[in-house]
């Protein structure tokens, strides 16, 4: 019966200071550091791929003359230089080199510092010149974060509160990166957007064998357009996952989606990609990984020639 009664302190503690409680704990939950550790590993070796391949145009901006530089607001808030082709060169080998350097894990709060702020400097040379994707930032918020939790090593056990606060930083912007991606698509669209021929468009442009049969199905890819707003409105609904085994999942159904999309329309956002790992719980990669050397280690015995029998006297 004294389980049920409510505490002294629960009793005299205002209701209304219990949703600030439950908020605060959503972002500092501690996360183990082995977490960050892995994913670290991951976010720091997709610097080099972004830069050669996915964002290999942002290079060819060296040549362009410095009058079509139009900086973004924050460029033009900060004093970044103008992208000459010094500076793209000097920018882009930077950006590798610390990038590979901090993907090692040591001085992971210098190394990690200037990773970002050669990656924010690189984002604003590519974004100034008309043209803005919005697949960078949970990936940029990302590189932020990573420099102020410290050191972290792939079978570290121990948790951390600045650890959770970090991986809570890069959830919430996955979040926000399809709820306003929705909420701009009715600013800008209006509702018609989800009667309009947007993703039509798209499928006549970029189709593909996997897409272009949806051109000849009615109705077909309206509803389409209707369940995306529906779903990325709905895309606050991600922060009430709390499980491991909930995590994966949502993990799978995100970059499902974007492997479809890539499937059928050729568009693929793999800087955001690359932000939604930060949801998987990598702290049980090392022992996985160490369960199947094992594994393999007894099936190798198993195999192995086993020594003749000494000859009877």
């Amino acid at each position: 019966m004294s389980a049920t009664l409510p505490t002294a302190e629960a009793a005299t503690r205002p209701a209304g200071r219990r949703p600030l409680a439950a908020l605060r704990g959503f972002w500092t939950r501690p996360v183990p550091l082995a977490r960050i550790a892995v994913f670290r590993t991951i976010a720091y070796l997709f610097v080099p791929v972004d830069v050669f391949l996915t964002t290999a145009w942002v290079s060819a901006h060296a040549d362009v003359p410095t009058a079509y530089y139009q900086p973004l607001v924050v460029g033009q808030l900060l004093p970044l230089p103008t992208p000459t082709p010094t500076v793209v060169f000097v920018v882009q080998w930077a950006l590798v080199a610390c990038a590979l350097a901090a993907a090692t894990g040591r001085a992971p709060r210098l190394l990690g510092t200037a990773v970002f702020l050669l990656y924010f400097e690189w984002m604003v040379i590519a974004m100034s010149y008309g043209k803005v994707d919005h697949d960078r930032i949970a990936y940029l918020v990302a590189l932020a974060v990573l420099p102020t939790i410290g050191v972290a090593r792939w079978r570290d056990r121990r948790s951390s509160e600045a650890a959770g606060w970090a991986m809570a930083a890069v959830f919430v912007t996955v979040m926000l990166t399809y709820f306003l991606a929705a909420w701009a698509k009715v600013r800008f669209g209006g509702w018609d957007w989800a009667t309009g021929s947007t993703i039509t468009r798209a499928v006549i442009r970029r189709g593909t064998a996997l897409s272009d049969w949806t051109l000849d199905v009615p109705g077909l890819l309206t509803a389409a357009q209707w369940g995306m707003l529906v779903v990325e409105f709905a895309a606050p609904l991600m922060l009430l996952v709390r499980s491991d085994r909930a995590r994966m999942a949502l993990v799978v159904f995100l970059l499902g989606f974007h492997l479809m999309v890539f499937g059928g329309l050729r568009i693929i956002f793999l800087p955001h990609c690359v932000a939604i790992l930060s949801i998987l719980p990598w702290e049980r990669a090392p022992e996985a990984l160490a369960a199947v050397r094992s594994r393999r280690g007894r099936s190798a015995g198993r195999t192995g020639v086993v020594p003749a029998a000494a000859p009877p006297v």
